[in-house]
């Protein structure tokens, strides 16, 4: 009985497999990520409400429009592939939080935040874009779920396997992934997820009208202060510099095709 549930187990984890639209990287997908939408949602309200939200200032309209070409290039890169369907449940909402940490994320279904410790970093819309872009990437490759089915893989297959997930289970995962609190965002991404997220998030800054090419002296931005220790979170998981910008100049020809058919480039 137990190779049988060994074996069944095997299967599930191998049928249970999603695919990055973008890098076709696979993953284990025991949680699907529209499962997370509506913790997400709810966690999502809870930082807004302890934190403190910039609104109306010149920086917290930067953030809604870049934020809104980001959307705007998600929707129409998964329009171009026929996915469109996958972004179903979206609710993308983009907030500028009055913040010392170099840091900003995307919840599962385009809940943005952006601490303004990380606008000295990004110095205007376009090196905005390569953060906001990168973090999206995580949001739409479903990096969380990838994340909480591996925890649920870790804390008992057979449980999966006899279909006794709950939301509550789904609820204390997502808690460890994101705690309320100026940590959140902090995620613990593989080099592989943040490889992921880069490719994206330079697709999508190029479809939304930023030049791709800027990509690369953001992230040397990064690595120099990457001494500070709110920086060195933000790249704690990351790939090596030269890795990154390796993998970015590799997919550089294809963001900047995208660029130059934006109907945003030059605005």
């Amino acid at each position: 009985m137990k190779k049988i549930l060994l074996t069944a187990a095997g299967a599930l984890v191998l049928a249970a497999c999603a695919t990055n639209p973008v890098t076709g990287r696979k993953s284990l997908s025991l949680v699907s990520n529209t499962e997370l939408f509506p913790t997400a949602f709810t966690q999502y309200s809870k930082v807004l409400a302890e934190g403190k939200v910039i609104s109306g200032t010149k920086d917290a309209k930067m953030v809604q429009t870049v934020g809104e070409r980001l959307k705007y290039a998600a929707n129409e890169y998964y329009k171009q592939k026929g996915i469109s369907s996958q972004l179903d449940g979206y609710q993308w909402q983009f907030t500028l939080l009055n913040a010392n940490e170099v840091n900003a994320w995307c919840m599962p279904g385009g809940k943005v935040a952006v601490y303004s410790g990380i606008l000295p970093v990004t110095k205007d819309a376009t090196g905005l874009a390569v953060v906001l872009g990168h973090e999206i990437g995580h949001a739409l490759a479903g990096h969380s779920a990838e994340q909480a089915s591996q925890q649920m893989a870790a804390q008992g297959l057979g449980q999966i396997v006899g279909g006794s997930i709950s939301n509550s289970n789904y609820a204390a995962v997502f808690d460890k992934l994101y705690p309320v609190g100026t940590q959140v965002g902090l995620l613990n991404y593989s080099r592989k997820m943040e490889l992921d997220a880069d490719v994206t998030g330079l697709y999508l800054m190029a479809m939304a009208g930023y030049d791709p090419s800027q990509a690369i002296p953001f992230w040397e931005r990064m690595s120099a202060k990457s001494g500070g220790a709110s920086a060195s979170e933000f790249l704690s998981t990351h790939p090596s510099d030269a890795t990154r910008i390796a993998k970015i100049k590799e997919a550089l020809p294809t963001a900047l095709s995208y660029y130059n058919a934006s109907p945003y480039k030059g605005k």
